[in-house]
């Protein structure tokens, strides 16, 4: 039986002979692929921070203890972690946006992400939504969100009140490299595979065609919930827009630079919760343990029934867990 992915290639090659070939650049129209980002839709909910515009939102009392969601990718966007606007009911004021380049927000050329450019949006995003110099913030981040939470903690160890991490793809190169060997190895001769190369055949586009290549990159996310993935993902989650031109260029710059979140995280007393899910194989409490032995105080949790995609899939195991941290520090 065809799957998405190979559906899709199939709308998109009828669309091509449609269209004609004279009109081949309307691929890279605004709308005709993905949805518009907030600077060609003014009705989004945004803010202008650090020089680009972030699609963000709220949810609570906006002098209540700040938690500010990083989602995963990089490149993703944080529709599939809105079950935490939950947080709102519980005392929080809870932040989401989609980082620089990525989901909704405006894109950029991929020569002008930096790891430090990121962390200074991060910065930003706080400073525009605080209230008061008194109110607490937290970091919850998924994935490369928790990677990034991690970067942030490193890096300005003073300024967060608590860090949730839920399976950090690892924080330095060489635990990103194991977890990339043991979690998202693709099968050559796989169906899904082939249909990646299919389409590849008929939709191309260059470094920062953001139109086509944001397409391509959210068709190929079914690899991820494959059946029978190491990472125990149940299925499609929910999203906007992928952001592909900040995910190569974080993949250059992890391949090229290489990066180490850990070379000041012992100066970080205050606990950490790392949350892992039980379906995982690639992750599991040994590398959750290898990533947790960088802080002075960490906890460590296992959400059952589970896999990677725990916020969207598991959120009422999650809840419970995130709560009872956040209740402690609060």
């Amino acid at each position: 039986m065809k799957n998405k992915v190979f559906n899709s290639a199939l709308i998109t090659l009828s669309i091509f002979f449609l269209l004609g070939c004279e009109n081949e650049n309307d691929f890279n129209e605004v709308a005709n692929l993905v949805p518009k980002t907030v600077d060609q839709d003014p009705t989004l909910p945004s803010i202008q921070i650090n020089g680009t515009q972030i699609h963000a939102e709220t949810f609570g009392n906006p002098n209540d203890p700040m938690v500010v969601f990083l989602h995963g990718g990089p490149g993703s966007d944080y529709r599939n972690a809105l079950n935490a606007k939950e947080l709102a009911d519980d005392g929080f004021y809870i932040i989401f946006y989609d980082q620089r380049g990525s989901g909704l927000s405006k894109r950029h050329d991929k020569n002008t992400y930096s790891i430090q450019l990121v962390l200074d949006d991060l910065t930003e995003i706080i400073e525009h939504y605080r209230t008061s110099p008194n109110q607490k913030v937290f970091l919850f981040g998924h994935s490369w969100g928790a990677m990034l939470g991690a970067a942030y903690v490193n890096a300005y160890p003073n300024r967060i009140d608590g860090l949730i991490l839920a399976e950090p793809g690892g924080l330095n190169k060489k635990l990103l490299d194991e977890y990339g060997e043991t979690s998202r190895k693709i099968n050559l001769f796989s169906e899904t595979t082939n249909n990646l190369f299919y389409i590849d055949q008929f939709l191309t586009g260059k470094e920062n065609q953001h139109e086509i290549l944001d397409y391509k990159m959210g068709v190929s996310t079914s690899f991820s919930y494959a059946k029978g993935n190491d990472e125990g993902i149940e299925g499609p989650s929910p999203f906007w827009r992928m952001g592909t031109a900040v995910l190569n260029s974080f993949i250059d710059i992890a391949e090229n630079d290489g990066f180490d979140f850990t070379t000041n995280l012992n100066v970080y007393t205050t606990k950490v919760l790392f949350v892992y899910g039980e379906w995982n194989k690639s992750y599991g409490y040994s590398f959750a343990r290898k990533e947790a032995m960088y802080f002075r105080n960490a906890q460590i949790k296992e959400v059952k029934g589970t896999g990677h995609e725990m916020i969207y899939f598991k959120w009422e195991n999650v809840h419970p867990i995130v709560l009872f941290y956040l209740n402690e520090l609060k």
